[in-house]
C-alpha cells in the first residue's frame, strides 16, 4: 500500500468509529436514548483506535515512504496528513496493556456513574413553596435571577446536595481509577497527565501563569467583595446570594430585550453580519431543557470537516443548549449558548486540511485553542454595540443606555471574580489528585473545595459549588478546566487586536474570514500560540484579560459609551447567508428548518416557543 493509499484508508477508518461514537454520544447525552452499554462500547472503540501505539511505528513508516512520491503536491499533502496522525496517535497511544485496560475500565465506571446521575433528581422550593424538580441550568438560573432568597437558598441547596451525592456515588472511586491510568503511563496523577495532552504544557508550567493571573487580580477581587458587604450587608456573600446581589436587578431589566424565542434570529443575523461562513455543514441543534438531557451546553461534530483528497467534505456538528424559556434570564442564557457552541461549530466547520483528525476536539487540538473560537463568539454579547442592535423591546426599541450601565456598574467591579470563578477549578483539581488514596474521602474533599472556593473566589461557598460543575465528571473534560480561562485570555488579545485594526468588533464582515484564515483553517495543525502569532503578530499574552479585569467601573462604561455613540457614523453590514443546513430539535422532535430559508426557520421557531412558553 503506497503512502497516500495508506492516509486516505486511516481517514476513512476513522471516520466510522468516530461517527458511530458521536451518534452513541448524541442519543445518550440527549436523553433520547438508554443505550449506555453501546455508548460505552462505541467509545472504547474509538479509544481504541486512536490509543493504538503500534499505529505509530506505521505512520512514521509511510512518512519514511512518502518522501519518495515523485508528484510533489501529492508528497506535500499525504506528509501533512501522516504527520497530523501521528501527532493525534502520540496524543492518545498506551503502549502498555495495564493503561488500555484501565481506559477501559474508566470508560465503563463513567458510563455507569452517567447513568445514575441522569436519574438522580435535584429539587428546590418555587416562589409558590411548591417542591419543583430543577436541572444544573434552571437552578443556576434562580441563583442567579431569582428574587425570592427561598428559591435562591433551596436551589443552591440542591446544588451542595449533588455534591454530596457525587461523592458517596463513585466520583471519589472514578478519581482513585483515573490517578491509577495515569500512574500506569509514568504521571504522578491524572490532572498532570490530563495538562500534558490537552494543553502541550507541565502543570508546573501551567501554574506558572495562573499564578501570575491569580496575583493580578486579586486585590481588585477582594476588594469587590468588601464594597458589596459594606453596601448590602455580610449575607450578600453567601453563595445563594452573591450573584443575584450583584447582577440581579440589572439582568431582570435586560431580560425583556432578550427573550429567547429571538434568541435563534439573533444567531443568525449576528454571525451573517460578521460573514461567518460554515462551508456547506449540517447543523443540529437541541436548544430546551428537559429531564433526562444533559445538563450543560456542548458542540460535537460526527463529521469532521476536511477535504477528502479533492473533494471537500462538510462537516456535521450537533450543538445543544438547557433553555428553559419561561424563566428569568433564559433568553440572554440561552443567545450566550448559541454564539459560545456556534462558535466551536464555526471553527470544526471550517477546518480545511486533508484529514478529519485536524478537525475535532480532542488531543492534539488544545481545549485553549478551542475555546477561544466559542468564548470570542460569546464576548460580543456583553458589548454596547451589539446590545443596542440586537436587544431589543417587543415594539422594536433599542434596551436603553441606562439599562447597559447598570449592567456594567453591576459586573465590572466583578469581573475579576467572574475569572477567578473558572480558575478556582484547576487550584481545586490539581489538589484533589494529589490526594492519597485515604484522603479521598466525602468529609476531606468537601473541605477541599470549600477552602479552594475561600482562598480564590474568597467566598465561603461558591455560588457554582465545585463538585456540581459538569466537566469534572467526563473523562475528556476532567482537568482541562484551565483550557476557558487560557481561552479567555486569547480572546481579549483577540479583541484588542480586532478594536485597533477596526476600531468595532459588532457586525464587523472582516471578522469572519480573518478568523477563518488565521484560526480555523488549519486546524491543530498550529498550535494555540502559533494561531494567535498569525492573527496578531504577537505571541500570547495574560495581560488583556488582566488589563480589563482591573478597569474600573467608570472607565468599562466610558469605552461602552465610546461603542454607542461610533453606531451613528457607522453603515450597517448586510447579512451574509450562514452557508449550512440547520435542523433545531427537541430530542426526537424536529421544531423548525432552514429548508425554505433562514428567516422562515426563525419564524417558525418562534411561533412554537411563543405557543409553548408564552415568551
Amino acid at each position: 500500500m503506497t503512502a497516500t493509499a495508506y492516509l486516505n484508508t486511516l481517514n476513512q477508518a476513522y471516520l466510522t468509529v468516530h461517527r458511530e461514537k458521536e451518534d452513541f454520544f448524541w442519543e445518550t447525552y440527549m436523553g433520547t436514548s438508554d443505550d449506555h452499554e453501546g455508548s460505552a462500547k462505541s467509545q472504547t472503540a474509538w479509544t481504541n483506535f486512536i490509543s493504538d501505539a503500534g499505529k505509530i511505528a506505521e505512520v512514521k513508516a509511510q512518512l519514511a515512504a512518502a518522501d519518495a512520491i515523485t508528484d510533489s503536491k501529492e508528497r506535500e499533502q499525504t506528509i501533512t496528513g501522516l504527520k497530523g496522525w501521528l501527532a493525534t496517535f502520540e496524543s492518545h497511544a498506551l503502549e502498555s496493556q495495564q493503561a488500555q485496560a484501565l481506559k477501559a475500565d474508566i470508560i465503563k465506571f463513567e458510563a455507569d456513574l452517567f447513568e445514575k446521575k441522569q436519574n438522580h433528581a435535584m429539587c428546590y422550593t418555587d416562589e409558590n413553596g411548591q417542591q419543583a424538580e430543577g436541572s444544573l441550568p434552571v437552578l443556576g438560573a434562580n441563583i442567579r435571577n431569582s428574587g425570592d432568597e427561598g428559591v435562591r437558598q433551596s436551589s443552591h441547596q440542591a446544588l451542595l446536595d449533588l455534591e454530596q451525592w457525587l461523592l458517596t456515588n463513585g466520583f471519589l472511586d472514578l478519581v482513585k481509577l483515573r490517578n491509577k491510568f495515569a500512574r500506569s503511563l509514568g504521571y504522578d496523577n491524572f490532572f498532570d497527565f490530563s495538562v500534558v495532552k490537552t494543553e502541550q504544557m507541565t502543570a508546573e508550567e501551567l501554574f506558572v501563569i495562573l499564578d501570575d493571573f491569580e496575583a493580578r487580580t486579586r486585590e481588585s477581587n477582594q476588594s469587590s467583595l468588601d464594597e458589596l458587604a459594606k453596601k448590602l450587608g455580610e449575607s450578600s456573600l453567601q453563595g445563594h446570594n452573591f450573584v443575584y446581589s450583584f447582577s440581579g436587578d440589572a439582568m431582570r431589566d435586560l431580560d425583556a430585550y432578550v427573550p429567547f424565542s429571538q434568541s435563534l434570529r439573533r444567531w443568525v443575523e449576528s454571525f451573517g453580519r460578521l460573514n461567518i461562513d460554515y462551508s456547506g455543514a449540517e447543523l443540529t441543534l437541541d436548544l430546551l431543557d428537559r429531564k433526562g438531557k444533559y445538563q450543560n451546553g456542548f458542540c460535537h461534530g460526527p463529521v469532521p470537516s476536511f477535504y477528502d483528497q479533492e473533494s471537500w467534505i462538510p462537516a456535521k456538528v450537533n450543538f445543544t443548549s438547557n433553555a428553559k424559556p419561561d424563566q428569568v434570564g433564559s433568553g440572554y442564557d440561552g443567545i450566550n449558548t448559541l454564539f459560545h457552541e456556534g462558535g466551536h461549530a464555526a471553527h470544526f466547520a471550517n477546518v480545511k486540511m486533508n484529514s478529519p483528525c485536524f478537525s475535532q476536539e480532542f488531543a492534539p487540538t488544545s481545549m485553549a485553542y478551542a475555546e477561544t473560537q466559542s468564548m470570542f463568539c460569546d464576548s460580543l454579547l456583553e458589548d454596547a454595540d451589539w446590545l443596542k442592535q440586537y436587544a431589543l423591546s417587543a415594539e422594536g426599541q433599542p434596551v436603553p443606555d441606562e439599562v447597559i450601565k447598570a449592567l456594567v456598574d453591576s459586573r465590572q467591579p466583578f469581573r475579576s471574580y467572574i475569572e477567578r470563578s473558572i480558575l478556582v477549578v484547576p487550584y481545586f483539581e490539581r489538589a484533589l489528585y494529589q490526594l492519597s488514596e485515604d484522603q479521598l474521602t466525602p468529609e476531606s474533599v468537601t473541605q477541599l473545595a470549600r477552602d479552594m472556593e475561600q482562598k480564590i473566589l474568597g467566598l465561603a461557598c461558591s455560588p457554582r459549588p465545585l463538585l456540581a460543575i459538569p466537566h469534572l465528571l467526563s473523562d475528556e473534560a476532567a482537568c482541562s478546566y484551565q483550557g476557558y480561562l487560557l481561552a479567555h485570555m486569547a480572546v481579549f488579545q483577540t479583541r484588542a487586536y480586532f478594536t485597533e485594526k477596526f476600531g468595532y468588533l459588532t457586525d464587523n464582515p472582516e471578522i469572519g474570514p480573518l478568523l477563518a484564515e488565521h484560526y480555523w483553517h488549519a486546524g491543530n495543525s498550529v498550535n494555540h500560540n502559533g494561531t494567535i502569532m498569525r492573527l496578531t503578530g504577537e505571541g500570547f499574552n495574560a495581560k488583556y484579560l488582566a488589563d480589563e479585569c482591573n478597569l474600573s467601573k467608570e472607565q468599562a462604561w466610558e469605552a461602552e459609551l465610546h461603542k454607542i455613540e461610533a453606531l451613528a457614523n457607522r453603515e450597517r453590514a448586510a447579512i451574509s447567508p450562514l452557508n449550512a443546513t440547520i435542523s433545531i430539535v427537541d430530542g426526537a422532535t424536529k421544531l423548525a428548518d432552514n429548508t425554505q430559508s433562514d428567516g422562515v426557520m426563525c419564524h417558525d421557531f418562534e411561533t412554537y416557543i411563543v405557543s409553548t412558553y408564552g415568551r
